[in-house]
Order: C-alpha cells, then sequence, then structure tokens
C-alpha cells in the first residue's frame, strides 16, 4: 500500500469516526434514534407529506429526500403542530408562523451556545480527544439545566407580553399599534472593523449588544434585534423610550473603547409581525438615526407630541411665536447656528428637554422636522 492510500484511509477512518460521535451527540440531543423517512414520519403523524414539508422548511430543516433521518420526536412535533389544526385553535397559515418564529429564534440560541458557551467549555481538550467527545459529557449534564431554564425564560417572556396586552386593552393608543421605536447606530464602525482584529472586534460587539439589550430591558423597553453595530428597540411610552435612548448615550460614552453613539426615535403605528416591526414609524426611526450628531438622540414630531402628552417635556408649541426664545447650538456639532425652544414653566417638573432643529428632506418620507432631545437639568 503507498503513502497515498495510508493518508486516504487514515482520512477516511477519523471522519468515520467523527460522523459517529456526531451522531451520538445527535442521540444525546434528540433523546431518540432516527428510524423514519420524511415520508414515514409524516404517515405516522397523520398528516400530508406537502404539510409536513412546509412545517419541517418553516422550523428551519433543509430537505434531505426520502433519507431515514427522522426520529420519533419528528413525528411526535408534526402530530401536535397538526392536531392543533385540526382541533380549531390555530389556522394552518398560523401553525407556519408558530413554527416559523420557533424556528427562526431556536437556531440563534442554539448557534450561539455552541459558538460561545460550549465552545470556551471545551476549549482545553484533553491530549487525544477531539472536542465533541469532551463536549459529550457537559452536553449530557447541561442539558435538561438548559431545557428547564428555556422553559422558564418563554413562560416569563409570555406573561409579560400577555399582560402587557391585558393592561392596554381600554387603552386606544395601544390597540392602534402605537408604539415609540429606536435605532441606536455606532458611529464609524465599519471603519473600526477594518483596524480590529476579529477576537477584538467580536468583544467590541459583544460588549455592544450586551450593554444595550441591559438598558434596554431594565429601563421597561424590549428590544427587537440587534444587527451588529445597530440596534432596534420600543416602547409603549414615549418617556421610556426617551430615557433609553440617552441612557444608551451616556453609558457607552464612558465607555472608552466603544465609537460614539447616535441614536433615533419616531412614534406613531407600527406593525408587528414575528417578533419584528414595520413601517414608516421604523424608517423614520431609521432615518433620523442616520442625520443624527455624534452622542446626540434626534426624535420626530410626533414623538415630541407624545412626550408632551405624558408631561415628560414642556409645550414645545403652546403660546405661539411671542413665547419662543432663540438660544445658541454652539456645542452640538451639526445642528445649525441657531434654533427655538419653548422656556420651561418654572414650577413643572419636566424630565426631558426638547429642541426642535431645522427642516430637512429624508430620503423617502419627504420634509422632516427633527428635535434634539437631551435630559432637563434639575432646578436649582
Amino acid at each position: 500500500m503507498g503513502d497515498g492510500e495510508r493518508e486516504r484511509d487514515r482520512h477516511g477512518a477519523e471522519q468515520q469516526h467523527r460522523d459517529s460521535v456526531a451522531l451520538q451527540l445527535e442521540q444525546l440531543i434528540l433523546d431518540s434514534e432516527r428510524q423514519y423517512t420524511p415520508y414515514q414520519a409524516a404517515r405516522a403523524a397523520g398528516v400530508s407529506m406537502e404539510l409536513a414539508s412546509r412545517f419541517w422548511r418553516a422550523m428551519g430543516f433543509a430537505d434531505i429526500g426520502q433519507s431515514r433521518a427522522l426520529t420519533e420526536t419528528d413525528v411526535i412535533a408534526l402530530r401536535r403542530l397538526a392536531g392543533m389544526v385540526e382541533a380549531g385553535l390555530l389556522s394552518e397559515r398560523m401553525a407556519i408562523q408558530v413554527a416559523r418564529s420557533t424556528g427562526q429564534t431556536t437556531a440563534r440560541l442554539a448557534e450561539w451556545q455552541i459558538d460561545t458557551f460550549l465552545e470556551h467549555l471545551t476549549a482545553a481538550s484533553e491530549p487525544g480527544l477531539t472536542r465533541a467527545e469532551v463536549a459529550y459529557p457537559l452536553v449530557e449534564l447541561l442539558l435538561p439545566e438548559l431545557e428547564q431554564f428555556l422553559i422558564y425564560v418563554w413562560r416569563r417572556q409570555l406573561a409579560a407580553v400577555t399582560g402587557r396586552v391585558v393592561q392596554a386593552e381600554n387603552d386606544e393608543e395601544m390597540q392602534s399599534g402605537r408604539l415609540a421605536v429606536g435605532f441606536a447606530d455606532l458611529v464609524g464602525f465599519t471603519r473600526l472593523s477594518r483596524r480590529l482584529e476579529d477576537d477584538e472586534l467580536g468583544e467590541l460587539v459583544e460588549n455592544f449588544e450586551s450593554t444595550c439589550a441591559d438598558l434596554v430591558a431594565g429601563r421597561g423597553g424590549r428590544l427587537v434585534k440587534t444587527l451588529g453595530d445597530e440596534i432596534l428597540f420600543v416602547a409603549d411610552e414615549a418617556a421610556t423610550a426617551a430615557d433609553i435612548g440617552l441612557s444608551l448615550v451616556e453609558t457607552l460614552g464612558k465607555d472608552d473603547s466603544m465609537p460614539a453613539l447616535r441614536v433615533g426615535i419616531a412614534f406613531g403605528t407600527v406593525t408587528t409581525r414575528m417578533g419584528d416591526v414595520f413601517g414608516t414609524t421604523v424608517n423614520l426611526s431609521s432615518r433620523l438615526t442616520s442625520i443624527a450628531p455624534k452622542d446626540a438622540v434626534l426624535c420626530d414630531e410626533e414623538f415630541a407630541a407624545a412626550l408632551e402628552r405624558e408631561g415628560a417635556a414642556p409645550a414645545t408649541d403652546a403660546g405661539g411665536p411671542d413665547a419662543l426664545q432663540t438660544i445658541s447650538s454652539v456645542g452640538v456639532p451639526g445642528l445649525g447656528e441657531t434654533t427655538h425652544v419653548q422656556p420651561p414653566l418654572p414650577d413643572a417638573e419636566y424630565r426631558f428637554a426638547l429642541q426642535p432643529m431645522w427642516r430637512r428632506p429624508v430620503r423617502g418620507l419627504g420634509l422632516v422636522e427633527p428635535w434634539l432631545l437631551t435630559r432637563r437639568p434639575p432646578e436649582v
């Protein structure tokens, strides 16, 4: 046997070993062995092959032809989804949406857990053992604990969302789908990413996302998604969103490792779907972020009016032109030379101040009047 053949045999044996370990891990996690083709699984679940395929694709699983790769747990999951449809609890369309939203959310969670959690635990492999072999006993110990924790967090989140819906039952603004929507964006992130090593860039992004997530949740908002150098959050009340936006700027501004931050917030009707938000209000918030000065928060006119209605900021138009005073905007880059602000009432205890900026055209949204949002200093 030549050297080339021996090398091929060695690689073949290694691959076979890896496949065996991977299969053992799969069986451990699924607690079930492969025994069904997709057709057999659909038949055992009592659903059509077409519907079964739609469910699997919605959950994010690739087509596998008629390989014998499915387990009893796959059959049970199909049966449960189909059963909810047959009982009239869900329409077929809703069941597909449930499968898709659950699949997308848990896929990201699983990727994160493998990329970070297990990677760190199995980094120091014992001599002669592969990472997969070291991971097996760890997965065996951690799996039941992580499963219970996942169920706990999901139930807690479900209770929180249900509570918001019930409390908003008689609130016309909530029923109309009106929310405060905010974007926060790291300035110059693309240029910075070219200078940093991969590990440094990953640490910066993780620090940014975790800091933002904690601030948004802690102050009563909801983090919709993170996009590396940008986050999207929503809040039911304008004052909550204002506090979040300013807190993000204040907190990250103290971190020398972080680039400058800019925030844009808008208030209005929002379409929600599968945990995400869409619509003109979301687009306006994004555009405001793109024109916001460094370490500053810009908002739209609707948001300013909402703050006024909530008693969190002084009236921006009361008293007409004679009640306005001209102030200098020196020290706030990119805001123009002069603007106007409504003088606060001496006995009011407002939390925020609003400074109207020059009207400007915004791509796709026409003429927009942004407002600079700041905290109102306490009365001396």
